[in-house]
């Protein structure tokens, strides 16, 4: 377990450890986990550019106020657009290409509950969100994170260490109770961050982190969907006092993540993999089982998957899931927008 006072401590040392100017992008950043860390990221940086990538203009213009009074000699700004559409993602990706040539840390927090719903280009809303969209972000941006000359790191916030079976013939999990749909998105997302560090030779200096936030007050219930969901959101509500992650500790564990050496890349070793470990923390294991293997699947406290989950990831790799997944992913891409990520 990683104590909050050890992610604060680590948090601290952030200023000191990078050079000035880091550059951040936080995908679904007007609420929840995304609004918390990029309070937090103002906090803790100096002279750096963050962007907000969302869909409310209300909710980004009171947190980039706020981000601004807690990070005066930084700037933040705005990108408005729906993000479960793969084109929107594009256009997105090619407005940061345009203003950044490098950027530090891609934190993503896209989802939906709106389970039985479809986006514009026939993709289930919640798996655009969280595997399609996910995915074409780190791809199209993958060349702005290689020429970052300090922190490399992806983080996707999901439900990691919950990772189950994939039923390959209904991705999208239409129909399934929702603790089955929720591990096999958690497989799906680490699945896909392995794969990618896999096919790119440019991601091996990257870390990749998926996390589980615990229970936090966000958006995702929003769009929620049947009785049996509005019930169990009712009781979450009246027992949140007791059971959700305060969002000061959901703020700075996210950023710890992002910044932390604990997650180093495969390659690992370097300062630049993140800010130092101190009072006997150590690279986490990886979710393939290896300490510093570069994609981690990591819970509330911080610390990687029990044994369980690498048995079943290993059994998605080994039965070709994981192969199946990603080729799907990119067919679909491809469908979508013409190509599998942006040139």
């Amino acid at each position: 377990m990683v104590a909050l006072s050890e992610a604060v401590a680590s948090n601290q040392r952030i200023a000191s450890t990078f050079p000035k100017g880091l550059v951040a992008v936080f995908v679904g950043g007007t609420s929840g986990v995304g609004e918390y860390t990029i309070k937090a990221f103002a906090k803790y940086t100096c002279n750096s550019r963050a962007y907000i990538v969302g869909r409310s203009e209300p909710n980004a213009t009171r947190i980039l106020a706020e981000c601004r009074a807690l990070g005066p000699s930084s700037t933040f700004e705005f990108i408005q657009g729906d993000i479960s559409l793969l084109k929107m993602v594009d256009d997105i990706c090619n407005k940061i290409r345009a203003k950044e040539t490098a950027i530090n840390i891609l934190f993503q927090t896209q989802g939906s509950m709106a389970f039985s719903a479809v986006t514009s280009e026939g993709i289930s809303l919640a798996a655009s969100l969280g595997m399609h969209s996910r995915t074409r972000f780190i791809l199209n941006l993958l060349p702005l994170l290689q020429r970052a000359t300090t922190l490399k790191r992806v983080v996707c916030v999901m439900a990691a260490t919950c990772e189950g079976p994939i039923d390959m013939d209904n991705l999208a999990g239409i129909g399934f109770p929702l603790r089955q749909r929720r591990d096999q998105f958690a497989s799906a997302q680490t699945l896909l961050l392995e794969k990618i560090q896999e096919n790119f030779a440019d991601a091996l200096d990257i870390g990749f982190v998926h996390d589980v936030p615990g229970v936090v007050q966000s958006g995702i219930t929003r769009d929620a969907e049947g009785f049996g969901m509005k019930v169990l959101i009712g009781v979450t509500n009246l027992l949140g006092p007791l059971i959700r992650t305060p969002i000061d500790e959901c703020a700075e564990m996210h950023l710890f993540y992002s910044t932390s050496a604990r997650f180093a890349s495969s390659k690992g070793g370097a300062a630049s993999d993140g800010v130092s470990l101190q009072n006997g923390l150590e690279v986490a294991r990886g979710s393939i089982g290896k300490m510093g293997s570069g994609v981690y699947t990591i819970s509330n406290k911080g610390e990687p998957s029990p044994p369980r989950v690498d048995e079943v990831l290993a059994g998605l790799r080994s039965d070709g899931t994981a192969k199946k997944l990603w080729d799907i992913i990119l067919v679909e891409s491809k469908k979508v927008t013409g190509s599998e990520f942006l040139a």
